[in-house]
């Protein structure tokens, strides 16, 4: 019988080492390396005979790149159109996809919603967490009654979630969540390092033996990164974020990775008492009709993944009560308003060295595009004077660091999406006017080449 063995792990990347080390030569964390003790023969035992068998069939010979077939395999749909869209049109068979967010936010509402719609598909949905009882109830909130083919496992031994697995053979698995499932071949508790990386792995090796996709629910820490060693993002082929803030209704579906698809995608739902519900039209939503005359607000027309929507930017500049000006920024990276809020000072002459400035993305969003620049500077500069931006203004420009507006990707999608949600006039860099015919558009097109040119068409 092979021998117990210690070995030491990094808490925060999973790196492992013989010995212990006061700074990981990995990721350069101090004092983050934990003592644990593995089993010798851990690794076969927790592979059942089925398993093993299975993955000594997969080992195969060195092939000629124009020998491999290049046949796309047909995605499984997931009967959610934001869903599909996130993971590049589908579920692929055999990948394993990790969902993560913060307590509360959906995470399993979503999963079990997704599997009762479903239809005709036999699922296991297996449950670490939540009784059998309690599914039972959250599934009757979703209306789900009518799914006969879900299957429901509460269980957290990875030895027997693998033998109902090879028993069932389901054509997709849901893992709800990684961090409580343990295997009782490592003697650490469940949602250590070594339990949650050895989970993953089997998981996975059973999905590439298989075929069957497999969806992991997983935890983040505090710092919004995803629980568990960074291996764990390295292991499966998506990763999968649900942002947003308990305080809203509104939900994002963010790819960080993904592996059969783009990573600029992103899904939006409503949180309702049945569930969530897609958002095919956000712009509609996100926009508030009654803040005519109001200050400090400017229309953006933003971009992420392939769609277009607008969104409403809010600022508030006071004076400073204490001494020290604050900057804050919700929704907006609050780096990227210090250097548009330098730009304003430096290339435009308006001192806010002693403002307090706030930014705030309506929705509880939070958006990356930079075309959002110009009107960050328009709704700050709005709220400093006190002076309404006109209602039928829109706005698409990246603003460097001369003052200069800088062109957009896909302008003509955002010209499209304000002249159908009613805009009258559209502000947009000059650069961007090549190739377009403003005749085609029912909206008035205003090209600047400077901040100064996009403030004056605001403000006279």
């Amino acid at each position: 019988m092979a021998k117990d063995r210690t070995a030491y792990v990094c808490e925060n990347c999973g790196y492992d080492s013989q010995k212990w080390l006061g700074k990981c030569p990995n990721c350069g964390q101090w004092n983050t390396f934990k003592e644990i003790k593995l089993s010798g023969g851990a690794s076969k035992a927790m592979q059942p005979a089925a398993m093993r068998g299975a993955l000594t069939a997969m080992s195969t010979k060195p092939l000629k790149l124009k020998d491999i077939s290049d046949i796309e395999e047909e995605r499984i749909d997931m009967c959610d159109s934001e869903l599909n869209r996130v993971l590049g049109g589908g579920l692929v068979p055999g990948s394993i996809v990790l969902l993560g967010g913060e307590p509360g936010i959906g995470k399993s509402t979503l999963s079990l919603q997704t599997a009762l719609r479903m239809k005709g598909k036999e699922i296991l949905y297996v449950s670490g967490e939540e009784s059998s009882h309690q599914l039972k109830m959250r599934a009757q909130r979703l209306q789900g009654n009518g799914a006969k083919d879900l299957t429901i496992l509460c269980e957290t031994s990875l030895e027997k979630i693998l033998e109902q697995l090879n028993e069932l053979q389901p054509d997709l698995v849901v893992i709800d969540s990684i961090q409580t499932i343990a295997s009782e071949n490592i003697e650490t508790a469940p949602g250590n390092i070594t339990q949650v990386r050895e989970c993953a792995a089997s998981l996975l090796r059973y999905a590439k033996t298989s075929g069957t996709p497999i969806i992991l629910i997983g935890h983040i820490t505090k710092d919004g990164t995803l629980a568990g060693p960074k291996i764990l993002e390295h292991i499966v082929d998506t990763v999968v974020q649900f942002e947003g803030d308990n305080h809203y209704q509104y939900r994002i579906l963010r790819s960080i990775k993904n592996r059969f698809g783009s990573t600029s995608e992103l899904g939006i739902y409503e949180m309702g008492q049945d569930g969530l519900r897609v958002v095919s039209n956000p712009s509609e939503l996100l926009l508030t009709k009654d803040h005519d005359g109001l200050s400090g607000i400017a229309i953006s027309s933003a971009i992420e993944g392939a769609r277009p929507f607008m969104l409403e930017t809010q600022a508030l500049v006071s004076t400073a009560a204490y001494g020290t000006p604050q900057r804050s920024a919700t929704g907006f990276d609050q780096r990227r308003l210090n250097m548009l809020l330098a730009v304003l000072e430096k290339r435009v002459g308006f001192k806010l060295i002693q403002k307090d400035v706030f930014i705030n993305i309506a929705g509880g969003l939070r958006v990356t595009d930079l075309a959002m620049d110009l009107s960050i500077i328009a709704a700050v500069l709005s709220s400093n004077v006190d002076t309404a931006i006109e209602t039928g203004f829109c706005m698409a420009g990246e603003v460097g660091l001369s003052g200069e507006v800088r062109p957009v990707g896909r302008i003509e999608q955002r010209i499209s999406e304000a002249e159908k949600l009613g805009f009258s006039h559209f502000i947009l860099p000059s650069n961007n006017m090549q190739g377009i015919d403003a005749r085609r558009y029912n909206i008035e097109l205003i090209p600047v080449k400077r901040v100064e040119e996009a403030l004056r068409a605001l403000f006279g």
